[in-house]
């Protein structure tokens, strides 16, 4: 009968994650089968050492003994051992056999690796040759001293025996061994395809590994690994590292998954069972909607920005945004991310109202909360309106600035100009305009201006001008004839002037309240009338100064015509026949003065007859020149009709000789109800409507004393004369 004889009948077991890596049993001599009655020592390896320590040896799957070192046996079955850095070894069978002739086999036999063949005898010398069998076929043939043979590889299947030839008495006589079938040892096990997390949660990595091992005996190789989802290679492909790191995994990625191992100097390659892996996927929650720039910050012409979230989800989400009233969504994105964003250029007023946004990753849409966008709308130049209670503008009226935005996010600040010069200003808190009031003098003519500010920038108005108007004050009547007297056929100028008042002034003459005439003043000043004079033409005259904003009327002149000489009376013309004769005596003094003072050069004229003395200059120069004789023209004025405080006359002397009329000129003034002589002295008057004189600081002046009037001589006469001329 023939017998199989198992070299090694379980392969290496897997070994589970985190155990104690296994002990390799070893047999000295290494062969697996045996004469009975001859010993054989078990070695016990751990982390490729002998292990010294306790060993535990079984025999058949029970504990043999508890001894250190190694352990020898004489009895046929399965022997394994452990240590105390070690799990059990896988069993190793050792036969015992009685028959003559016996094929042993080396041990241990890895895949790849060959296999030695001894064809032994109990009586080895007898044995004249010895032939060896694959499959009942002859390997070859050895003489009397070449036992062993080498087969490179073995198969699982393949069956040997051998056969010896030995002398048998007087003949020769064929022992045959029995058949053996060497089941070769696993170079590695069978891989195992692990997942770490199992089941993984979509978005979240996950870890493979290629569970196997090489025994401690079989230093010489190393193992290479590959990956594999479905047919698909994954990674780089053949790598030295058991593991595999997936950084994301997505539902996408369910699959069967495996691995390969294989050995680096042989061809031993073995493939790990397929192993489902499913992804699991976490629904959106917690959607949100936020803006850039923040809610209330938004300005029209910027891009807002729409930032849809969802707190929790995996896998591929789809995220819409929609605004409240819209049926189509205004934008739709899908992605591998828990945010996404979307973006509205250059936003305009009609874009705000309430938004919302939506993320879904198959498991129905998820909505967010409402969110109201408003805009600030920068303010546009302002329309300023100025509105006046009539249709001018008049000194003295109360002008309303009207400023206002057309658009503009409230509050607005107006700032009101003049002429670039701050008013005032008013905020708007709801928007719209605001007005500033405004109090009008002459001064406030020109251009005016606003501004709108509501911090996002300051917006000008275009200037609107504005003219104020002035009234025109009460203007002062002239009458000037060409003698002393007004006679008969003699032109008299009516010159009619107000101080004040916005062109164009209208000048109207009276006499007697009966129109003469009128004469118009486009650019402002005064306005002359000739009258050619009859004897009818005594009387009151007085004129009227109006620019469209009243009428204003003179106090009246007289003037009185007899025969062929006229004469001049009223209460201005009061005292002036008496002054004229005291001119005539005074000037007579000053003639005298004259004489014994060298004369002064440069002097001019105090007035020109053509100029009222409300037109004389208060830094004009008095003269000094004393005529030697003496023509009197009368010019009759009511300068100060306030008061009526000063009457004068003006003497004037023509030309003497070759001498400039500005030297050979000379004055006198009739003065009534002036001040004390202590305040005459000092006196400068400087409005030409309160005064009539001025006089040079560099002259001196003298004033002469009677009971109705003071007479004042331009002269150059020393301060002891002047002095002594104010005394009483």
């Amino acid at each position: 009968m023939l017998l199989s004889l198992l070299l090694l009948i379980l392969a290496p077991g897997r070994q589970p994650a985190g155990a104690l890596p296994k002990a390799l049993l070893l047999l000295e001599p290494p062969w697996s089968t045996f004469f009975k009655g001859e010993t054989v020592t078990l070695i016990c390896k751990d982390h490729r050492l002998v292990a010294w320590e306790s060993v535990s040896w079984y025999h058949n799957g029970n504990l043999l003994k508890r001894q250190p070192g190694e352990l020898e046996i004489k009895k046929s079955g399965y022997y394994s051992c452990k240590t105390q850095r070690s799990s059990r070894s896988d069993p190793v069978y050792v036969g015992f056999l009685t028959d003559w002739l016996t094929l042993q086999a080396s041990h241990p036999v890895f895949e790849g690796d060959p296999v030695v063949l001894r064809c032994r005898g109990k009586k080895e010398e007898d044995i004249m040759e010895k032939t060896y069998y694959r499959n009942g076929e002859e390997i070859t043939s050895d003489g009397h001293y070449k036992s062993n043979i080498t087969v490179y590889p073995p198969f699982d299947d393949d069956s040997y025996h051998c056969t010896a030839s030995r002398e048998y008495f007087w003949s020769e006589r064929t022992e045959t061994s029995k058949p053996v079938k060497i089941q070769v040892q696993e170079l590695f096990p069978t891989p195992e395809l692990t997942a770490s997390p199992s089941q993984p949660i979509e978005g979240s990595p996950m870890t493979l590994k290629c569970e196997t091992w090489l025994p401690p005996q079989t230093s010489r190789f190393r193992l290479q690994f590959c990956f594999f989802k479905e047919r698909q290679a994954l990674g780089f492909g053949w790598s030295n590292s058991p593991e595999l790191h997936i950084p994301t995994v997505w539902s996408e990625d369910s699959a069967s998954y495996w691995c390969q191992a294989r050995a680096t100097t042989s061809r031993i390659m073995k493939t790990s069972p397929g192993f489902q892996i499913h992804v699991q996927r976490v629904s959106v929650s917690g959607v949100s909607l936020e803006t850039e720039p923040p809610v209330g910050q938004l300005i029209e012409g910027e891009d807002l920005v729409l930032i849809c979230s969802a707190a929790e989800g995996t896998g591929t989400v789809t995220f819409s945004w929609h605004r409240e009233g819209s049926v189509r969504s205004l934008g739709r994105v899908t992605q591998r991310a828990l945010s996404a964003e979307l973006r509205i250029a250059s936003v305009r007023e009609q874009d705000a109202g309430r938004y919302y946004c939506a993320a879904d990753n198959t498991d129905g849409p998820i909505l967010s909360k409402r969110v109201r966008i408003t805009l600030r709308i920068p303010a546009l130049p302002p329309v300023l309106t100025l509105r006046a209670p009539g249709a001018q503008a008049v000194e003295g009226d109360v002008v309303e600035l009207r400023c206002e935005a057309q658009r503009g996010s409230p509050p607005i600040l107006y700032q009101f100009y003049h002429e670039n010069i701050p008013l005032g200003n008013s905020l708007a808190p709801s928007g719209g305009g605001a007005s500033f009031n405004l109090s009008l003098t002459a001064e406030h003519s020109g251009n005016y201006s606003c501004e709108a500010d509501n911090s996002l920038g300051v917006q000008r108005s275009e200037a609107v001008p504005l003219s104020v108007r002035v009234p025109a004050s009460c203007p002062a009547l002239t009458l000037r004839v060409p003698g002393a007297q007004a006679q008969v056929g003699d032109v008299v100028e009516l010159r009619c002037e107000a101080q004040r008042g916005s062109p164009p002034l209208l000048y109207r003459f009276y006499r007697e309240d009966i129109p003469l005439g009128n004469s118009s003043a486009p650019a402002g000043g005064g306005a002359s009338f000739n009258l050619s004079l009859t004897a009818e033409h005594s009387g009151n005259y007085s004129c009227e100064a109006d620019n469209g904003l009243g009428a204003q009327r003179s106090e009246a002149v007289s003037l009185s015509i007899s025969g062929l000489a006229g004469s001049i009376s009223g209460p201005i013309a009061t005292g002036i026949t008496g002054g004229l004769f005291s001119a005539l005596v005074f000037g007579v003094v000053a003639l005298l003065l004259y004489c014994r003072r060298p004369r002064k050069a440069g002097g001019r004229p105090t007035s020109e007859p053509s100029r009222s003395p409300a037109d004389s200059d208060a830094r004009e120069p008095t003269y000094h020149n004393v005529p030697t004789w003496l023509e009197l023209q009368p010019v009759y004025s009511n300068v100060n009709p306030k008061g009526g405080e000063v009457v004068y006359t003006e003497v004037r002397r023509g030309h003497q000789g070759d001498r400039p009329a500005a030297n050979s000129d000379s004055a006198l003034l009739f003065w009534t109800h002036l001040p004390s002589r202590s305040q005459a002295a000092s006196h400068r008057p400087a409005d030409p409507q309160g005064s009539s004189v001025i006089y040079s600081q560099e002259e001196k002046t003298s004033f002469l004393q009677n009971d109705t009037s003071k007479t004042l001589i331009f002269n150059s006469w020393k301060e002891e004369t002047f002095d002594a001329l104010l005394r009483p």
